[in-house]
């Protein structure tokens, strides 16, 4: 992660973070490896996030 905000360091808008699934059963396998404050993406549900915690759903971090 430090990687992709030195690497955005300059971009004047707010990161979001998504980790992408093809499917529920394969974001099982990795449900205890997901960083909080991200997002979580199931191709096989496109229309639905889910959100790691926080008080905000979808949106950058000032």
């Amino acid at each position: 992660m430090v990687e992709l905000e030195e690497f955005t360091k300059d971009c004047p808008y707010g990161i979001v973070y998504v980790t992408a699934f093809p499917n529920a059963k394969e974001f099982k396998k990795h449900v205890d490896d997901i960083a909080w404050e991200t997002e979580v993406w199931l191709s096989d549900t496109p229309d639905h996030m889910i959100h790691f915690n926080g008080d905000r759903f979808i949106g950058p971090r000032k």
